[in-house]
């Protein structure tokens, strides 16, 4: 029978996301909420262009570009 990883606690970008948006609500901030939000959307991008990156190269390995 396997056995199943289990993970206690929160993920960190969305502690950090949570903190930041806990920061801004309380006024101790001032930043925009672009840059308060940016822990998800920096991430989104990252894995966005690694999966990009990964699409396209095997394209060229397979000749199709």
């Amino acid at each position: 029978m396997e056995k199943k990883a289990r993970r206690s606690g929160m993920d960190p970008i969305v502690t950090l996301t949570l903190i930041f948006v806990v920061l801004k609500a309380t006024g101790l901030i001032s930043w925009s909420w672009l840059w308060v939000l940016s822990p998800i959307w920096i991430t989104s991008l990252f894995f966005a262009v690694i999966f990009s990156a990964i699409l396209v190269g095997g394209r060229i390995v397979k000749g199709k570009w």
